[in-house]
């Protein structure tokens, strides 16, 4: 394996770990809020949280797709993925915002 093709697959590698600690770090904020939400009662909060379970397992799926990816895919998959993370923590963020409001 040449140089250039273990500094990729190297750097390849770090981007996964960089977003499934991304992924971590928003579920744990996912956990916080679900508790929060219902502390508070927040019916419509719950509901929203639930959905974003969907979302969640729906990542951890591209997640993978992306670890098996080859050269080919490997670029695509990374896009879908980083979209879908960036749409989940925006997701986050607002109902964040409402159960804090409560």
């Amino acid at each position: 394996m040449s140089i250039e093709a273990m500094e990729a697959k190297t750097a390849k590698h770090a981007l996964q770990d960089k977003l499934e600690s991304q992924i971590k770090t928003a579920e744990a904020k996912l956990d916080t809020l679900k508790a929060r939400a219902e502390a508070v009662k927040a019916n419509a909060e719950i509901k929203a949280i639930a959905e974003l379970a969907v979302q969640k397992a729906e990542i951890h799926l591209k997640l993978q797709e992306l670890k098996s990816a080859g050269e080919a895919r490997w670029e695509h998959a990374k896009a879908d993925l980083v979209q879908r993370i960036a749409a989940f923590e925006k997701a986050l963020a607002t109902i964040e915002a409402k159960v804090k409001a409560h």
